[in-house]
């Protein structure tokens, strides 16, 4: 590695990513790394827009989200619709968590519910054969 580009090797240990992952990446023009021959070459900004994949992907986010949101990066500009536009995302995305947090619970309170009447009728089948 030199100190600019990293290898599709050394991508992969550094961000716990495999190869094929690295390519699918680079085939929804998410990663753009430099080509010497068959070799790729990623460069400071790639692993920039790797880790923005990684925790986009982490919130929820679908990777047409990312690759938008990497598309809105103006590295001469203060970044403000990037920034708006990833602020209204990941609003939505934590609506949509706490929602399902919510459902979840109720989820699991009904099968324990379910589960305690569930183990009241079994024990009531065990004691009437034991008579």
């Amino acid at each position: 590695m030199t100190e600019t580009h990293m290898t599709i090797r050394e991508m992969c240990d550094a961000f716990e990513v495999t190869p094929r992952t690295l390519r699918f990446y680079e085939s929804k023009e998410l990663l753009f790394p430099l080509r010497q021959g068959n070799r790729r070459l990623f460069t400071k900004s790639d692993r920039a827009r790797l880790k923005l994949i990684m925790r986009g992907k982490r919130f929820g986010f679908s990777l047409e989200d990312i690759r938008q949101l990497l598309d809105l990066y103006d590295p001469n500009q203060s970044n403000l619709p990037q920034m708006q536009r990833t602020y209204e995302l990941a609003q939505e995305r934590l609506d949509d968590l706490l929602a399902r947090q919510k459902e979840l619970a109720e989820v699991i309170h009904d099968l324990k519910t379910q589960l305690k009447w569930g183990g009241e009728m079994i024990a009531s089948v065990q004691q009437t054969a034991a008579e």
